[in-house]
């Protein structure tokens, strides 16, 4: 594919995004044309500096996690990088597109936006939700504005709640299950233009 050698997009490359992500034609060139504004190096990558530049994800409780998202696939850990070039970039946000269940594409169904969800509360990526991982994303979410005790009890009560097995921690079956009734495309969608 044109986009591993080159920085310059092909209308190939347009066309496999396509049938891996099910964002149009226009969006791609439009998230493209994004990428490119944030590429200051003009590498063809993009930093964590980079993504720290968007104020959306400044002013977002949990930016941090969220642009940890786009270093969270295979190609970035297997090459221990720190970089997100243009098809990790649309693959990412691929997860936030709203789905249509008669046509769910494989990186956006209801099962990829939970498993996406579960790696971000996953801090320490050991397959499982903590209290100790809770506590760090409520820690995000509200500041100083709670105090840990108050988030200690909110993080047991989570845990509580949703540990059908009773090991003190939240699996992947777990939160799917809690999460059953929830409209992942209202709580976890990004209406991109088209």
């Amino acid at each position: 594919m044109g986009l591993k050698s080159s920085t310059l997009l092909q209308e190939e490359d347009i066309e496999e995004l396509q049938n891996e992500t099910g964002f149009s034609p226009n969006q791609i060139r439009r998230l493209y044309s994004r990428f490119s504004s944030l590429d200051k190096s003009t590498k063809g990558t993009l930093s964590r500096e980079d993504f720290i530049c968007i104020p959306e994800l400044a002013i977002n409780p949990i930016g941090d996690r969220i642009i940890d998202a786009f270093f969270m696939n295979e190609d970035s850990q297997e090459r221990g990088e720190e970089t997100c070039n243009f098809r990790q970039f649309v693959k990412t946000l691929a997860h936030f597109r709203p789905f249509d269940a008669s046509k769910e594409n494989p990186l956006n169904t209801r099962e990829k936006k939970l498993r996406f969800t579960f790696k971000i509360y996953d801090l320490d990526n050991d397959g499982q939700i903590s209290k100790d991982d809770l506590m760090q994303v409520l820690h995000m979410m509200v500041g100083r504005n709670i105090s840990d005790e108050q988030l200690g009890g909110i993080a047991d009560r989570a845990i509580n709640d949703a540990d059908t097995d009773k090991d003190g921690v939240i699996s992947f079956d777990e939160l799917k299950r809690v999460l059953e009734n929830v409209d992942m495309n209202s709580k976890m969608s990004i209406r991109f233009l088209a």
